[in-house]
């Protein structure tokens, strides 16, 4: 059995998180492996909820790390931000879900003895998820440029609509006008872009999706892409102003910007449950076929 080594990221706003954390550090302990923790994530363990943290554990400051796996422990939200802090390093990401829907953490606390034993022994499966790039025709965006979910324009206040001219490829779509736009991956699809109406799509099926934010127009319908397209954007508004939202992280942009968004040159690999398809995940999650009134 090898010894790996494993990189552990956290809500730090989860107090009731922390007898699942200390059964991760005490099963890895346990099995001789090399643990990282983030920065802040240990210093909420150790100073908040006095866990006791093996001497061997290395501190991971910022994106400067490596591993052979990489533990969120947490909801959606924190798997998004250890998607981010992996970037292309191409570590795999098992989510430990204390949040709430899950369906990028997809593991149970229970689930863990199980998981972690596959994963020290070298019997797990992953699954790729293709992640979107944000360029700017000049400057370059504020943040991290990269997003798992969603890139979307948005309107920066309760001002009138954004107008979002958008090309394909080159070729001229259409104009939205909108309170904003969503360019979704397949990941993208069961979040934010689902709560306005764009459609559900399975992982690995090389697509992405636009769908517009509050159209004012009754025949904009969502469009489903080939995730070799290249979306670009140029918006304007009343105040020239608008907002761009990178896996739910915003920031402004004036209107003189156009923007690019592109499939990334690298994935996100995710540690897949055994047995568990996106199927049931979503008969699961989103209880179809279920009568509420039962």
């Amino acid at each position: 059995m090898s010894v790996l080594s494993f990189a552990i990221f956290g809500n730090i706003y989860q107090a009731k998180k922390a007898v699942a954390v200390q059964n991760i550090l005490s099963m890895l302990d346990e099995r001789g492996a090399h643990i990282g923790i983030e920065e802040r994530f240990l210093s909420f363990l150790r100073d908040d909820l006095r866990i006791v943290i093996p001497q061997t554990v290395e501190v991971i400051h910022g994106d400067a790390f490596t591993a052979d796996v990489a533990l969120s422990v947490g909801g959606d939200g924190t798997f998004l931000e250890t998607a981010r802090r992996v970037g292309s390093k191409g570590v795999p990401i098992l989510g430990v879900n204390i949040g709430r829907l899950g369906f990028l953490a997809d593991y149970a606390p229970s689930e863990l003895v199980k998981a972690i034993d596959a994963v020290v022994d070298g019997c797990f499966q992953t699954e790729e998820r293709c992640v979107l790039q944000l360029e700017y025709d000049h400057g370059r965006p504020e943040g991290y440029p990269f997003a798992l979910n969603e890139v979307a324009v948005l309107k920066r206040d309760m001002s009138a609509m954004v107008s979002i001219r958008v090309e394909i490829n080159g070729e001229y779509l259409t104009t939205y006008q909108a309170d904003g736009l969503i360019i979704n991956t397949p990941t993208g699809s069961t979040g934010y872009a689902l709560s306005v109406g764009g459609p559900i799509m399975q992982p690995g099926s090389h697509t992405l999706g636009l769908v517009a934010v509050a159209p004012h127009s009754l025949n904009v319908r969502p469009l489903t892409l080939t995730d070799d397209a290249v979306v670009t954007l140029r918006v304007s508004s009343r105040n020239h102003q608008f907002l761009v939202s990178i896996d739910g992280r915003s920031e402004k942009c004036s209107e003189d910007v156009s923007l690019t968004v592109r499939r990334a040159p690298y994935y996100i690999r995710v540690v897949k449950r055994p047995g568990q398809s996106f199927f049931s995940t979503l008969r699961t999650k989103l209880m179809w076929g279920q009568d509420p009134r039962e």
